[in-house]
């Protein structure tokens, strides 16, 4: 049962963590191998920050570690419930809690890691009350890097994909686009005048010019439409007003993903069911 189930018996244990120094190149490679969203920070034994998938989108250009992760994230220990880990996860929009013994990094638990656990509770309670009805939707042919900037924009983490009939194609989340990631080095250059306009020494608009190069390394995302760069193929998976809340989270966990569209009985989105808001029903 949700009150009797601590963190430690569903936290994981094997974390996969960066220290300080590092860098942004360190964080892409971790999140692509480990098929994760957030990465702790560890420096001399202790947890001192996280980095997530957003803090890279958001700041493309930004290599260092220590600028990209978040300072001091909030914490639980092994102890706890899952029902206070619910509850902190929900009031504080975090997806993961680093949890911890002092300041040592002892495990992770995570949005995901609750939902494995709701799946097995098997609350019949319907999703209809759980459905978000503001949905940020996407066309097929829409180039990935403006659905990046939709997405961010939105501040939401995945938006259904649709095509000209408005049927549903698919989801496309974060996840997908920093898998789709490259980093880009590029030489540019500024001009840089040593006169101005009002110097009475200059004549003509003429003055010395220094150009200055300088190497920029950033996140990038394909030029192609997103149905070119994700597999859109076959039925997306979708749920319905009805599907139980453990229907619903065993299904999430089947198919490795946090949200799904939902559908009406003619096959309409009626919005969107998100792993986060499964949560509330434990709290």
């Amino acid at each position: 049962m949700p009150n009797f189930t601590t963190v430690g018996d569903i936290m994981v244990r094997d974390v996969a963590f960066a220290t300080l120094p590092g860098s942004r190149d360190e964080i892409l490679d971790i999140l692509k191998k480990k098929h994760v969203s957030g990465v702790p920070v560890v420096k001399d034994g202790d947890l001192v920050g996280i980095v997530t998938r957003t803090d890279l989108l958001k700041n493309p250009e930004e290599e260092q570690l220590a600028i990209l992760m978040k300072r001091d994230p909030i914490t639980i220990t092994a102890e706890e419930s899952i029902v206070q880990a619910s509850r902190i996860i929900t009031e504080s929009g975090v997806r993961r809690l680093p949890v911890v013994e002092g300041n040592t990094l002892v495990g992770l638990i995570t949005v995901a890691d609750i939902i494995g656990a709701i799946a097995s509770f098997n609350i019949p309670d319907p999703i209809g009350d759980f459905i978000d009805g503001k949905v940020i939707v996407v066309w097929e042919n829409t180039p990935v890097s403006v659905m990046g900037m939709i997405l961010e924009m939105a501040e939401v983490k995945a938006a259904p994909i649709v095509n000209d009939s408005r049927e549903i194609l698919g989801v496309v989340c974060d996840k997908d686009l920093i898998n789709m990631s490259i980093i880009e080095d590029s030489v540019e250059h500024s001009d840089m005048s040593a006169g101005s306009d009002d110097d009475a020494w200059t004549w003509e608009s003429m003055r010395d010019t220094m150009s200055l190069y300088y190497s920029v390394s950033r996140i990038k995302l394909p030029d192609c439409s997103v149905k070119d760069a994700v597999k859109l193929k076959g039925e997306p998976i979708s749920a319905v007003p009805s599907n139980s809340i453990s229907d619903t989270a065993r299904k999430m966990k089947r198919n490795n993903i946090d949200q799904m569209p939902v559908i009406s009985a003619n096959n309409k989105l009626k919005g969107m069911v998100h792993d986060f808001d499964l949560l509330k029903a434990l709290i």
